[in-house]
């Protein structure tokens, strides 16, 4: 099986940032005859229930799918060279109720705080935990994501962009506003992947390849409100993370516990970490978490609720991201974990570099 390496990432935010490497990178293949295949992930503005078009990918887990289709390109030689691409305005481009609009999903009666909190509910059910751990379990994993910023950001900065006061008051019963993604932003992401041969030509160097190792995939048949039950039992889930540390011959947990990876969990809303945590058995029990997390940091960004999540995008800002840091620091695994709906898509990728 070809290798499939990632070898350049960029993205913009709030026009800071640039996609002129990856840019110039796709140009030079162009010019040498190469095809660059695109792979879109749809933006707000598509709608949620529209047909989705060939090379096109819609929800938080689509960075995932898109890669995990990038890999199959490359690894079967059918392509060469592939880009996987996203841009949405969240910030500037829609005036407030049109966002709002676009983002109710499930319909005006049943928006997405709902449904995250019936989620939720059904989580405490499954698992015969109760509304006070739920919400001691969220308060630390927000610490912890402020903890992943302030490596982001400097101290002073991070002051700046935190949330403010009003943001920490529930806007559920179950939720806190600083439990759940924040949108609010303006992002421009690209991802240049391509086989050794390739990368050979560009003259890319050894410390700007980063491999994609395994991408795993789960999907449930449906979403929404009638699928919530399904759901929460996130056996989908651990069968992704199970295929992509089976592809990538990794015992990623074993891994992260011993200080070696790098992680970026999904972070809408608190169910989704608290999943993934217990799906990859870095925990066994929910009463675990708080001690785990005292130890160890789930995100390299922050979060989407301080990193902001750009809708369908969170996941591949996180790839972009953790594509860098992966090359610059002495960790030589990553996991990005994807999210779609209201979680009946679930992606996990596992990316090293040498």
């Amino acid at each position: 099986m070809t290798p499939t390496l990632i070898i350049a990432a960029a993205k913009i935010i709030d026009d800071n940032g640039s996609l002129e490497h990856c840019l110039q990178l796709e140009h030079q293949l162009q010019q040498a005859g190469i095809g660059v295949t695109d792979l879109t992930i749809d933006p707000l503005s598509t709608p949620w229930h529209s047909d989705i078009e060939d090379n096109h990918f819609r929800s938080g887990c689509a960075p995932i799918e898109a890669l995990a289709r990038a890999r199959e390109l490359i690894s079967s030689d059918q392509q060469q060279a592939v880009v996987i691409s996203g841009k949405d305005l969240l910030r500037s481009g829609y005036e407030r109720q049109e966002r709002l609009d676009l983002m109710a999903v499930y319909g005006p009666d049943y928006p997405l705080t709902k449904a995250y909190n019936e989620l939720a509910e059904q989580f405490i059910h499954r698992h015969d935990s109760s509304a006070e751990l739920f919400q001691n379990l969220a308060h630390h994993l927000f610490e912890n994501y402020k903890c992943s910023f302030r490596n982001v950001v400097s101290d002073d900065l991070a002051a700046d962009l935190l949330p403010d006061e009003r943001w920490y008051n529930n806007i559920t019963p179950l939720f806190r506003g600083v439990d759940c993604a924040n949108p609010l932003i303006d992002f421009t992401g690209r991802v240049l992947l391509c086989n050794p041969e390739i990368a050979d030509l560009l003259t890319i160097p050894a410390s700007e390849r980063v491999i994609v190792e395994g991408v795993g995939l789960g999907f449930l048949p449906g979403d929404g409100k009638q699928h919530v039950e399904d759901i929460v039992s996130y056996d989908h889930l651990q069968q992704a993370y199970q295929s992509a540390c089976e592809q990538a011959s990794v015992d990623f947990a074993e891994q992260f516990r011993q200080g070696n990876a790098l992680l970026e969990t999904y972070t809408c809303y608190p169910v989704v970490p608290m999943a993934f945590l217990l799906a990859s058995g870095l925990v066994d029990l929910l009463e675990q978490i708080p001690e785990f997390l005292e130890q160890h940091r789930i995100t390299i960004t922050g979060g989407m609720n301080l990193a902001k999540g750009p809708w369908n995008n969170p996941a591949l800002n996180s790839l972009i991201e953790m594509y860098h840091q992966l090359s610059d620091s002495k960790e030589t695994i990553g996991a990005v974990h994807g999210n779609g709906g209201l979680g009946y898509k679930q992606g996990v990728a596992i990316l090293s570099h040498q």
